[in-house]
């Protein structure tokens, strides 16, 4: 069981994907406030408007489904970078300005390479300025293929483009990439799954080495095998590993605040809303 006082901001995670027992679970397991960031369908988007749509729910449905749970749910916005490189998807650039203006919107994210190819450092390259210019944090995605030269490659464009280091979150980071990762002064974020990219016991094993500050710990949970609770697990591996209940309430709460803090925009009390509806739907087949 969780401490009764433990409480869990989840710096990363795909809730669209996600089912509403999901909700119920994570508010169990401490979960109290979350970003959802922007992201691809699992197939190509064939026209801009669907991504508008896209963005209208994680600013709309979503933050009223969260807080019927008590879940305070904020996103972050862009041209993700696999849909990039599709020119079908690039007037989104254009009107990403207007989506940034919103309250619920607390960074820039997520940006920068799957395949590393020039379209993806174009919008890369854009979407860094549209995030100095809106004084937003940057949720820069590091690739899952050639870690490696794809975070030097990042860390190049990053050092161009002017935006602080203490206002970028480098996610998807590993033991092969947080070294340089956190000599650059930014952000480090770490995705736990069941299968892939991190697990609990191996952030364990990284927070030991480099320390609990400037760590953002996410599910990443999506339409793929994940998990919501990872979060969770993390916060028991700490804690069985030696951690106390301060190193995790830094990580799995005062980090992600600090940094979506930077934005103005972060609200964490999540009172359920008044109006039953939204847009003319409830949470409940058929609106009982």
């Amino acid at each position: 069981m969780p401490s009764p006082t433990r409480r869990i901001f989840d710096p990363h995670i795909h809730m669209t994907s996600r089912t509403t027992d999901d909700y119920a679970a994570m508010y169990d397991a401490g979960v109290r406030a979350l970003v959802e960031p922007s992201f691809w369908l699992g197939q190509p988007r064939t026209s801009p408007a669907s991504f508008y749509d896209y963005f209208d729910s994680l600013l709309g449905w979503e933050p009223f489904r969260a807080a019927q749970y008590g879940i305070a749910h904020h996103c972050t916005l862009a041209l993700n970078p696999k849909e990039a490189n599709d020119p079908r998807c690039l007037p989104v650039l254009d009107e990403l300005p207007r989506y940034l203006l919103k309250d619920g919107v607390v960074a820039v994210g997520e940006i920068g390479y799957d395949a590393m190819t020039p379209a993806e450092d174009t919008a890369l390259a854009a979407q860094l300025e549209l995030a100095r210019t809106h004084e937003l944090p940057a949720l820069v995605h590091t690739p899952h293929r050639d870690k490696a030269a794809g975070l030097a490659r990042t860390l190049d464009v990053l050092r161009e483009s002017g935006l602080p280091p203490a206002s970028v979150a480098l996610d998807h980071l590993n033991e092969t990439t947080v070294g340089p990762a956190a000599d650059s002064g930014c952000w480090l974020g770490f995705s736990i799954y069941p299968d892939t990219k991190m697990d609990p016991d191996r952030m364990v094993r990284i927070l030991r080495v480099h320390g609990t500050e400037r760590v953002l710990v996410n599910s990443a949970a999506d339409w793929g095998r994940s998990d919501p609770l990872k979060t969770a697990h993390v916060a028991d591996a700490m804690l069985a590993a030696g951690f106390d209940e301060d190193d995790v309430d830094q990580v799995l709460w005062r980090n992600p605040v600090a940094f979506y803090g930077r934005s103005g925009r972060l609200r964490l009390d999540a009172t359920a809303p008044e109006a039953q509806l939204f847009e003319g739907n409830s949470i409940l087949r058929g609106g009982e």
